[in-house]
């Protein structure tokens, strides 16, 4: 694997790590090169762009001195890294597997973070020429491979691996009874935010909900905690300050081993994108770990994973960007405990159709098999 130090989303590099032009580790027996990158938090879209054009500099030179390669995968979003497994695979005359994360730049758009049409329908054709020129593609999503081949891509190439979750990992368990404690929340019902804090995920959609509860007649019975960074995050935070919010949590970014403790505390979890027609395809991943979790979910992203929300019976979904309807569909969790019990059950039960390992499983083969079309 070829990758940057970690340093996302603040673009402060952790602890043990420094940004050199080569370092190299193993984790769980894959050798991981380290290369240098431009780094900066997640939040100036010019900033970023430096950001990801580093990588693909640097990273197809790493690439290029790594020996004994049969194929090449890169992953999106952001279409540098795409580009640079595409350069590899021309140099190594090897095939090149185009993974599907995110549609970029339809996503840049749909947030309104470029308005520079010129340069957004560069990165369309970009875009475009990837995916025609890649082995295969692998979507997070069925609606990305609808997108693709609406728009003359060749869907015989197109493959289906959803994201999941590591059931060892993301299992149910009790509240953290010292971070209950630590952070006062004994006897609440608390629905929180776990993710990136981004432009994409209109999170003052809680803090409007959030307002409505604390002057609502009951609702201090309910709390709600939002973990995470991104580039919103420090807006939020003043916006509810200002407000003079008490019954809301701001809690930064924690340790990968820490995470769970923070998703236990949550009664509901809740799950946010803008309202915009390009989120109808996409996928968040918590909603696996929330199955894992055996947390209902609270689920304001319409379209694929809404979807999956009804059919799996493990929440209720709520329209994108109205906080009245978050508030109603809140409170309906906690004056139905059955259902809630239900969903608690139906979550755990679903998790099992999307392990990480089965799907890990899935996208060996696919790779196997481009592998060895190509030596045939």
């Amino acid at each position: 694997m070829v990758t940057g130090v970690p340093n996302f989303p603040k673009g402060k590099v952790f602890d043990g790590y420094r940004n050199r032009l080569w370092q190299e580790e193993e984790m769980s027996g894959i050798r991981v090169v380290r290369v240098w990158t431009y780094i900066t938090a997640n939040e100036g879209f010019v900033r970023r762009i430096i950001d990801y054009a580093s990588f693909m500099v640097s990273g197809t030179i790493a690439a290029i001195a790594v020996k004994k390669v049969d194929i090449v995968v890169g992953t999106s979003p952001q279409l540098f890294t795409p580009c640079a497994a595409y350069l590899t695979s021309r140099m190594k005359r090897i095939p090149y597997v185009f993974e599907l994360r995110d549609l970029w730049p339809e996503s840049i758009r749909a947030v309104g973070a470029m308005k520079h049409a010129k340069m957004l329908n560069w990165l369309e054709r970009l875009e475009l020429f990837l995916y025609r020129n890649a082995k295969i593609i692998v979507s997070v999503t069925n609606a990305f491979c609808r997108n693709l081949a609406s728009r003359g891509i060749d869907p015989g190439k197109i493959s289906v691996v959803t994201n999941g979750v590591d059931t060892s990992r993301f299992k149910h368990q009790d509240k953290d009874a010292e971070l209950v404690r630590t952070l006062g929340l004994d006897g609440k019902f608390v629905a929180g935010y776990i993710g990136t804090h981004g432009l994409a995920h209109a999170l003052d959609t809680i803090l409007d909900a959030a307002e409505k509860m604390q002057n609502m007649r009951g609702g201090d019975e309910f709390h709600f905690l939002l973990l995470g960074d991104g580039a919103n995050k420090a807006k939020l935070v003043s916006d509810a300050k200002e407000r003079g919010l008490k019954n809301i949590a701001f809690i930064d970014t924690v340790a990968k081993e820490e995470v769970v403790r923070y998703w236990s505390l949550l009664d509901v979890s809740i799950i946010h994108l803008k309202r915009s027609e390009l989120f109808l395809s996409v996928i968040p991943s918590k909603l696996f770990e929330c199955m894992g979790m055996g947390i209902p979910v609270l689920h304001g992203v319409a379209g694929e994973s809404a979807e999956i929300v009804d059919e799996e019976k493990v929440g209720l979904t709520f329209v994108p960007e109205d906080a009245d309807d978050l508030c109603e569909k809140l409170k309906w969790m906690k004056a139905n405990p059955k259902s809630f019990a239900s969903f608690r059950r139906n979550g755990i039960r679903s998790a099992t159709k999307y392990d990480r390992r089965t799907l890990a499983l899935n996208m060996l083969e696919l790779l196997e098999k481009t592998g060895n079309s190509q030596a045939d």
